[in-house]
């Protein structure tokens, strides 16, 4: 049976981000794994046409990527308990820079929510369906409730 050492949760900060939060941590303290956290920032669509526009959207970026610094910082410190918590906030791709980091770090599990969203074709939705399958792990898809 596999045992995972070194988890990595995908945080997008959505509703229900909590839900894959708990069952990530949950499973790294039932497996003694080092869980790592990543929040990735899409490239914001820059209109380099227009020179005024890119200055402002820099800026916008650079308070995006400090946002999530502090929203994981705060994560990490809420689940203490657990030592050596890796963190990332990346800029580009969600797909890419979790599978980058996934690999980078070795990990051996990447944990990350799905909306399932109506439909078969929209089971895991985009980010983790292309996760899934580029993954050079094993992927949990939790799927995300939405609040009663």
């Amino acid at each position: 049976m596999q045992t995972y050492r070194h988890i990595l949760l995908a945080l997008d900060f959505g509703p229900g981000h909590e839900q894959v939060l708990e069952r990530a941590t949950a499973l790294a303290q039932t497996e003694g794994a080092r869980l790592s956290l990543i929040h990735v920032v899409e490239f914001l669509h820059v209109d380099l046409a227009n020179e005024l526009v890119l200055p402002q959207d820099v800026a916008l970026e650079s308070q995006i990527m400090a946002t999530a610094r502090r929203k994981l910082a705060r994560i990490a410190t809420e689940i203490g308990a657990l030592e050596d918590i890796g963190q990332w906030v990346e800029l580009g791709s969600t797909k890419q820079e979790i599978i980058r980091i996934a690999e980078q770090e070795q990990v051996d599990l990447i944990v990350i929510g799905s909306h399932g969203r109506h439909g078969l074709g929209r089971l895991l939705g985009a980010t983790a369906n292309a996760v899934l399958h580029g993954a050079p792990c094993d992927v949990l898809a939790v799927r995300i409730r939405p609040e009663a």
